[in-house]
């Protein structure tokens, strides 16, 4: 009775579970170390992590991906890797421990983790072959076997029971639980995890390198005079006023919302765009230097982003330099609809794989519709585009603003769908007439007396025309507008209020120069932007 007993599988002890999970996780961080120094060397892009982050963002509904930006803003991505990087860490505890007891078992389940990451990293756009996979599938391999060797240092060969081979038996526990092979166990992980920490910083400083030749090339842009310049800014277009937000946006402090968990580094000297399909006649490709080479225009465009709240803070102002995407249309043979063209859609692929869906009238109808190379003075940033990025003005930039674009392709509307639009956003989407108030902010508590209310209104290709301010319940004061640079930009604002002690709601529309006043009706960003007054709470002193 007693030899049966012995043969039969008993739990192992919590202690043994805890050192079980404990290799898991050491098994998890090399398989992610590894994984990222394969990336290294052939795509961070490929990184398991990357990769099912981005397959994530893909399959993320669009009111979540809203909700994503409306309360982490540009921290998002961080926020997916973060919560991408738990969920993979709880994994792995839960597997280490399965392990303890079905030895082979937890070390395939780390294996189908690979397969996974793998699959997600063919599954992008931007993959460019099968070794994509590569990350993954290494990685996994290699944190399969260390958790397969630091259980075996747990437990003892089990005696299993038929159709058992895997079981652990009551003397491998016992043993394992007085501290057997104790002594190797600790030897094998903590050279796992050192090792596993060399690796993946080795990882990291490669990714970290990797891109040089692209910075190199952004180093050497040297931006030529434009042929046609932006006009100065007129000196009034600024309203020296605390809180408000600065007329033109710093490059480090202009939004930025788009689905790429790593910022592609272009290479401006390999870099080309083509140009072709339907109502092409003239298929063309361009290099950076060709397009360097032409006549350059300069405006300053106010772009904003559909993923925008009322009030929200992703609006920016900027002076660009680049090339008329019109003209390059045209040579191309290209004719908008209304003047007999057959396509009514242009589709702009970044390198990453993100495609954006533009009405080819707009971009043609005689705005300043721009394949810009500068921002503010300088090559593009990486994050905002480098080499090359589009900027029309009046669109909303998930219809116009492709970053790192590299191809452009004439269809039509029925016959194509871009990203956004299979994701339940409008094909067209012009920007709505809006109005924010910057200081003073919500929640303030300024003094009894004169307080200067002041902010931002845009209405891009229309013009603002006025804006209104009421306090509470009461009429609408028309606030001073400050000088209008281009009806492209957005419009600064200011109103003097005497305010009396006790809580107020200041509410603030526009006007644009089409005469249709800013609606209160409020409205999801979700399909075509967010609409409605924005207002502020302040308790006076």
């Amino acid at each position: 009775m007693r030899d049966e007993e012995k043969d039969q599988r008993v739990r192992p002890g919590w202690s043994l579970l805890a050192l079980g999970a404990l290799s898991g996780a050491l098994a998890g961080f090399a398989a992610l170390a590894v994984a990222e120094l394969v990336a290294a060397g052939l795509r961070p892009q490929s990184s398991p992590v990357i990769a099912v982050g981005g397959a994530s963002i893909d399959a993320t509904p669009a009111p979540v991906k809203d909700w994503a930006i409306r309360h982490f803003g540009t921290n998002d991505k961080l926020v997916l890797q973060l919560g991408i990087l738990a969920v993979l860490a709880v994994l792995a505890l839960v597997l280490g421990a399965l392990t303890v007891r079905f030895r082979r078992v937890g070390a395939a389940g780390v294996l189908l983790f690979g397969v996974i990451g793998a699959a997600a990293a063919l599954s992008r756009p931007d993959s460019t072959s099968l070794t994509d996979a590569l990350p993954s599938v290494v990685g996994a391999v290699a944190g399969a076997l260390l958790l397969y060797v630091l259980v075996g240092r747990l437990t003892a060969p089990a005696r299993s029971t038929a159709g058992e081979p895997d079981a652990v038996s009551e003397e491998a526990a016992s043993a394992a639980s007085a501290g057997w092979d104790r002594r190797g166990f600790v030897l094998a992980a903590a050279s796992a995890a050192a090792a596993s920490a060399a690796v993946g910083a080795v990882g990291r400083s490669l990714n970290a390198s990797h891109g040089k030749d692209a910075i190199a090339s952004r180093n050497k842009v040297v931006l030529p005079n434009p042929g046609s310049p932006a006009q100065p800014v007129p000196k009034r277009a600024g309203l020296r006023i605390d809180g408000i937000s600065p007329f033109v946006t710093p490059n480090k402090d202009f939004y930025r919302v788009d689905t790429a968990l790593v910022v592609p580094k272009v290479d401006a000297t390999a870099w080309r765009l083509r140009i072709h399909g339907k109502g092409v006649r003239r298929p063309a490709s361009y290099s950076f230097d060709d397009l360097l080479g032409r006549e350059l225009i300069e405006r300053d465009i106010t772009l904003t982003c559909v993923s925008n709240e009322v009030g929200g803070p992703y609006v920016g102002n900027a002076r660009w330099i680049g090339v008329r995407l019109a003209d390059l249309l045209a040579e191309c043979g290209v004719k908008p609809p209304s003047r007999g063209g057959r396509a009514d859609q242009m589709v702009s692929r970044s390198v990453d794989g993100m495609t954006i869906g533009s009405p080819v009238e707009d971009v043609m109808d005689g705005r300043d519709a721009i394949l810009a190379l500068g921002m503010n003075g300088e090559p593009l940033p990486f994050d905002h585009g480098f080499p090359v990025r589009m900027v029309v003005p009046g669109l909303y930039g998930f219809v116009s603003a492709c970053k790192w674009i590299e191809d452009i392709e004439l269809t039509t509307f029925d016959s194509y769908d871009p990203y956004w639009v299979k994701r339940g956003w409008a094909r067209k989407a012009p920007i709505k007439t809006e109005s924010r108030i910057d200081t003073p902010k919500p929640f303030a508590r300024p003094k009894a007396g004169t307080v200067m209310v002041a902010g931002v209104a845009w209405a891009q290709h229309r013009g603002i025309d006025k804006v209104e301010v009421r306090i509470d319940d009461g009429p609408w004061h028309e606030a001073h507008l400050a000088a209008e640079d281009t009806r492209d930009t957005w419009r600064q604002w200011s109103l003097p209020w005497q305010a009396t002690k006790g809580g107020h709601t200041l509410t603030v529309r526009a006007t644009d120069r089409t005469g249709q006043v800013q609606t209160d009706q409020r409205t999801r960003t979700i399909p075509d932007g967010a609409s409605g007054w924005h207002s502020v709470v302040v308790t006076v002193e």
